[in-house]
């Protein structure tokens, strides 16, 4: 990328794949590499122009791929390199970039570094972090208040304590030892030279430890990271980083440090104060969230979501807002799983289509890069009987048979259940039936891909007082977005020249909205 060129993430449109949930090719129940390739023409058909994979690397998948147990392998049930390579040529071939998940902080207890690290005389031991007392760093929060209540746990075999800042089956790498960061450095390139155009960071805040802090956000993780950048701009230079970091916007700055570390992070805050909002019928969070949130570097770029492979996170709400929150879309405490909701987006909603199709008009529209989790496009729903978060990672349903046509094996066989009952079963919600039929929730959404301007990408943003606090409204570039967070009709004063998408009526200077109604217009200037 040269000097003035757009970097392509900052127009791209990404779509978040569960590869095990997605296509088995191999009807072994368990979703695989060549399944995705298989259905990169549906991906193509859609309109998204990147994907970003969940971890793919080998794995006893007691946390969905996040506890890796080989860092420059493929899981077998996935496939091989060499079907890697293939799913990269053959989406390039059709302008979709592809980034995986590469869990920088800890690895699984089963790979061969832990294995030998738990032998106090071996050369690996101090590739994690160990201690005789489990008082060390006490500053630092347990991230999985559910499970843990403590981030030490005792190994038998090396009578130490050792530290884990997710999981105990999830032991943190010693990043102190520059042999870690010369290894996790080379992990890095072997995934980029195989064709990656890029890689999601996962917990990557965590890296370092230093008593007297809480463990989080050190400057000695700046340091390597900016390590890493250069390196990949030397080798690399189109390649993207993008950084999970569950932080405040102004905590996360640092990551893009000057334009020298990430090139992308996600914005946590903004998220569930959109549920807060249809919760409440009042928009002023989002504004507020949104302006208060710190200019980033030129170049980089805040990612969008709605939902994903994880809980709806409530850890950047008040606890007012939480219980609000609670009420409204978790009733049940089954829904619920650490601090925050582990639902779909189309339950969430109560598959309230206005709703459903409002809420992605905005994250398409807000200042960043929007995420599509898998699935949603087509209204899926969730399991809240699974463990953990399995419940919002179950099988995309392809078609109305009970198997979903994801795959040819035995249910009894599946990795995880396909919804087959009630309103969300596939006898209801399904790619098949919702492709050919322009006004299944599909097609609004191939539709809103389609129309999304670039310069929603790119154009600043601006706040529009319309006077009413149900209704959303700001300025895109040449563009306007009024969103009504109300179950009522709401007018508003809107000087537009045309509407180009949206359920609002205008007569060039008023917009009706009707209940969660919303509108994409070119505006006046």
């Amino acid at each position: 990328m040269t000097p003035g060129d757009q970097p392509w993430y900052q127009t791209a449109v990404f779509y978040e794949v569960a590869v095990h949930s997605f296509r088995d090719s191999n009807a072994d129940g368990f979703g695989d590499i060549a399944g995705l390739t298989h259905k990169l023409h549906y991906l193509q058909w859609l309109g998204v122009t990147a994907l970003w994979l969940l971890p793919i690397l080998p794995s006893p998948m007691r946390d969905g791929g996040y506890d890796v147990s080989d860092f420059q392998g493929v899981r077998p049930e996935y496939g091989t390199l060499d079907d890697v390579r293939l799913l990269l040529n053959e989406a390039h071939a059709r302008d979709i970039r592809v980034i995986t998940d590469l869990v920088v902080n800890h690895t699984s207890d089963q790979h061969p570094w832990f294995i030998e690290a738990r032998d106090p005389e071996s050369p690996k031991h101090d590739w994690y972090v160990w201690s005789d007392d489990p008082t060390m760093y006490s500053d630092a929060r347990v991230i999985f208040v559910d499970t843990h209540d403590s981030n030490w746990s005792w190994d038998d075999i090396a009578g130490r304590y050792y530290w884990h800042r997710f999981f105990d089956h999830q032991p943190d790498l010693n990043y102190d030892n520059p042999e870690v960061r010369a290894a996790m450095m080379e992990a890095v390139r072997f995934w980029l030279d195989l064709g990656f155009d890029g890689l999601r960071l996962d917990a990557v805040p965590y890296l370092f430890e230093e008593e007297g802090t809480d463990c989080e956000n050190l400057p000695a993780t700046h340091t390597y990271l900016k390590e890493v950048r250069s390196m990949v701009e030397r080798e690399f230079p189109d390649a993207v980083f993008l950084a999970e970091a569950n932080q405040w916007p102004e905590d996360l700055l640092p990551y893009f440090g000057d334009g020298d570390e990430c090139h992308m992070a996600f914005h946590f805050p903004v998220m569930p104060r959109l549920f807060l909002a249809l919760a409440t019928g009042d928009v002023s969070p989002i504004i507020d969230t949104i302006e208060a949130t710190p200019q980033i570097p030129h170049g980089t770029q805040w990612a969008m979501f709605l939902r994903n492979h994880d809980e709806l996170t409530l850890e950047m709400v008040t606890d007012e807002e939480r219980a609000v929150l609670y009420h409204a879309y978790a009733p049940d405490p089954a829904m619920r799983k650490n601090i925050g909701i582990r639902r779909r987006l189309a339950p969430l909603l109560g598959g309230d289509r206005r709703k459903i199709e409002m809420l992605n008009a905005v994250l398409l529209s807000l200042p960043g890069t929007p995420v599509i989790y898998y699935g949603d496009e087509i209204g899926m729903g969730d399991d809240v009987t699974l463990p953990d978060r399995d419940g919002v990672r179950t099988p995309m349903q392809w078609d109305a048979s009970p198997s979903a046509g994801w795959s040819g094996a035995s249910p009894d066989q599946f990795y995880l259940p396909v919804i087959t009952d009630g309103s969300y079963g596939t006898a209801s919600i399904s790619v098949e039936s919702q492709m050919d039929d322009e006004s299944s929730l599909l097609s609004a959404m191939r539709s809103l891909i389609a129309l999304r301007p670039s310069e929603f990408g790119t154009a600043s943003f601006e706040h529009v007082d319309t006077g009413n606090r149900s209704v959303l409204a700001y300025e895109r570039g040449r563009y306007s977005v009024v969103a009504n967070f109300s179950p009522d009709t709401r007018s508003v004063a809107m000087d537009t020249i045309n509407q180009i998408a949206g359920s609002g009526s205008s007569d060039g200077t008023t917009i009706t909205l009707p209940p969660f109604g919303w509108a994409w217009l070119i505006a006046h200037h």
